[in-house]
């Protein structure tokens, strides 16, 4: 009997052991995620997995320790419902975070890791030796060690200003022959195509710069053209008195260790600008070769000056068989004769930096093409988005959440609903650019036109959380932050469930359409940085992704039209875009904004490169002309069949008072049998100059009279 007990008593503490192995085992981890470094005016965070108890900092579960393990004051604060621990109040210096077990939440989750070290600088600091560039790669490949992604929605590459007053300007065109449509002021943009109003410099494709006298429309001709002989692809161009600067990429090689090592060796892109003198526009003299090493994220020129910012993703993989030293990005100079690295004291680590790469920003004086200093900085951690003044440059990167796999591991997670944003500002002052102040803030920005810089303070608009995530639907937020990048004002959780589609910053207003079922337009009064109030809003159907100030009182709304269909599987209605929609907004009333005038163009399926690149709008201020390319298409017969009808620019005159009115129909229509728009013929910008308004496609150049919109010439491009 003894004996029974004895067995009906192991089996039983064997059962309990196997139960308790059994939880241990699928026990799940809490991860927390952080960067190594942190400037002590910013504070450092650290982003947890799963959220920790509220009692963690009150009961010391959670504390902060120097370099000697001495527990040292700090304030730490949960935020984001105990998902983010923020910690302040540090001098510079070596920390470690230190959490316990019972700063979790549940008994049956643990913490994979009960300790984080950090540093925390007073200034940004400058790398010091390939030993700790290396480092620094080492401890970000261990963050990014898994991703995740999911896809995003396309949209607008574009919609922001400094003030309203640079639509007033000759850059938008005022003057007797167009510029790029730029976002503020003095800021000049690369784009693909340029004028000075006598010559027509463009390229298309990749190949090959074409310079085109357009002089006289009725015999318009090429008059140069730049083939490079080399590896290098033109991409954007400048003009800056009489120089051509073009843009465009090169691959470079990085350099083999040894003799014996594999002819095959890893390739970075080499954004490289070429500055050709043209004095005499049909005989372009290059005067001179930059380049910086990565891809070009953006590209802008200010009073002489021309500034580049490129992403530098190094190739890790290959860290033991190249050059140690190949770390670094590499920058060229015909002036020197041979590629180099960067040097060490030009490369610093950003502010809660925490990608594997860099972003390199390069400047040069234009007043001295052939003599001045190519200056460069290389800021580890990568850009997302640009937004530049005469006086400021800032960088965006988002900073994504955490989550695990059935294993434990620690995911990076590509999720608008899990993201924060880091926002670096940089001071200019000529070649020499200085980082001055970093912030971090909740959501996603969408693009360049979502942040703005007026009087000082520095303005953004961002979505957070997911529109289809029931658990943490997306929220807009309009935020306000003074010069040293502190937030001084806000307006948050604008239009639950829905996004930002466009945005607009006009002096002291703002304006902001989101979507998902309709389209609210946003009217903020911003003239208080402290106190930023709605001051109207207005609901339609479709959604403009791109926002243009006609005046003080009206803007101009280019989108879609849009229609709710019921859902087959119930639930939430089908929202499917149809014809391409202009909308004119009257605003003279902030607090009852007004959709004075519409136009729809085509059905489902027409679209233009002016809903997601803003520089595909031709204005014409003196004769409120605006122009841009388009394809058009219309339903079919059958449900969801489009058919394709035609494709080439259209040209509106649009008034506050006499609305939104065609004057000239530039659509080729579509030949017997054709279903798509062909390539070659498809319009991608247009210029004028003078009283002719100029189609440019990678085939063909056409001309036409700005009075009637007839077509004068044309004018195949071989």
């Amino acid at each position: 009997m003894n004996l029974k007990k004895t067995v009906i008593w192991f089996g039983v503490a064997m059962i309990m052991v196997m139960v308790v192995t059994g939880v241990v085992m699928f026990m799940e981890k809490v991860n927390v995620f952080a960067t190594g470094t942190a400037l002590s005016d910013n504070g450092w965070k650290a982003h947890f997995s799963e959220p920790l108890a509220k009692e963690a900092i009150t009961k010391g579960y959670v504390y902060v320790t120097d370099r000697d393990g001495e527990k040292v004051e700090a304030e730490l604060v949960l935020t984001d419902k105990g998902r983010t621990l923020q910690v302040e109040g540090l001098q510079p210096g070596n920390y470690t975070l230190r959490m316990e077990q019972k700063a979790v939440n549940s008994q049956f989750k643990s913490l994979k890791r009960k300790k984080v070290d950090f540093i925390v600088y007073d200034s940004i600091e400058s790398i010091s030796s390939a030993a700790d560039l290396k480092l620094y790669f080492e401890r970000a490949k261990d963050i990014q060690s898994v991703s995740v992604s999911e896809d995003m929605e396309e949209s607008s590459d574009k919609g922001s200003m400094e003030s309203a007053k640079a639509e007033s300007s000759d850059a938008v065109g005022g003057g007797d022959h167009s510029s790029t449509n730029i976002q503020v002021e003095g800021v000049d943009e690369s784009d693909m195509v340029k004028t000075d109003g006598d010559y027509v410099y463009s390229v298309f494709g990749g190949t090959s710069v074409k310079v085109i006298d357009i002089r006289n429309p009725k015999k318009m001709k090429v008059a140069a053209e730049i083939k490079p002989n080399d590896d290098y692809y033109p991409t954007q161009l400048f003009l800056h008195d009489d120089l051509l600067i073009v843009l465009g990429d090169k691959m470079v090689r990085y350099p083999k260790r040894s003799a014996s090592q594999a002819e095959i060796m890893p390739m970075n892109s080499l954004t490289t600008v070429r500055l050709y003198n043209i004095e005499k526009p049909e005989k372009p003299v290059l005067i001179r070769e930059i380049g910086v090493e990565g891809y070009l994220k953006s590209a802008r020129k200010t009073d002489g000056m021309l500034y580049l910012v490129t992403n530098v993703h190094p190739y890790l993989w290959a860290m033991e068989e190249i050059e140690g030293d190949a770390l670094r990005p590499r920058i060229f100079d015909s002036n020197e004769k041979e590629k180099e690295f960067m040097e060490f004291k030009d490369i610093s680590i950003l502010p809660g930096a925490m990608d594997p790469s860099y972003s390199v920003i390069a400047a040069i004086d234009l007043t001295s093409p052939k003599t001045s200093q190519l200056e460069t900085k290389g800021f580890l951690g990568s850009s997302d988005q640009m937004y530049m003044t005469k006086n400021h440059l800032y960088l965006t990167a988002l900073k994504y959440g955490t989550s695990t796999n059935s294993r434990g591991a620690e995911i990076m997670i590509w999720n608008p609903g899990k993201a924060d944003t880091e926002i670096f500002k940089f001071k200019l002052d000529g070649t020499n650019v200085e980082f001055h102040r970093s912030a971090e803030l909740g959501g996603t920005i969408l693009n360049q036109f979502s942040m703005d810089e007026y009087k000082g303070n520095f303005r953004v608009v961002m979505t957070e959380g997911n529109m289809w995530d029931e658990r943490n639907p997306s929220k807009n937020h309009l935020y306000i932050l003074n010069e040293n990048m502190e937030t001084t004002g806000s307006v948050k959780g604008l239009a639950k469930g829905e996004r930002i589609y466009s945005a607009r910053f006009m002096g002291d207003k703002a304006y902001m359409v989101t979507f998902r079922e309709t389209d609210p337009l946003f009217v903020i009064d911003v003239a208080d940085p402290v106190n930023p109030k709605v001051l109207g809003e207005l609901k339609i159907p479709g959604f403009s992704n791109y926002l243009h100030p006609l005046d003080e009182n009206h803007l101009i709304g280019f989108g879609y039209e849009t229609s709710a269909q019921k859902n087959p599987s119930g639930g939430e209605p089908l929202i499917l875009t149809k014809g391409m929609k202009i909308s004119l907004f009257d605003v003279t009333d902030f607090h009852n904004p007004k959709e004075k005038f519409t136009e729809i163009i085509g059905g489902r399926g027409t679209y233009s490169p002016l809903q997601y690149d803003h520089k595909a709008l031709l204005q014409h201020k003196k004769k409120n002309l605006f122009s841009f390319p388009v394809s058009i298409y219309e339903e079919g017969a059958k449900e969801f069949e489009i058919d394709y009808k035609g494709a080439g620019a259209l040209v509106y005159e649009i008034t506050p008072d006499r609305g939104i009115v065609l004057k000239g129909d530039l659509v080729q229509k579509k030949a017997s049998g054709q279903q798509y728009e062909e390539w070659e013929t498809q319009v991608q910008r247009l210029v004028y100059s003078g009283e002719s308004l100029f189609t440019l496609s990678m085939g063909e150049v056409k001309s036409y009279s700005l009075d009637t919109f007839k077509e004068i010439s044309k004018l195949q491009m071989k």
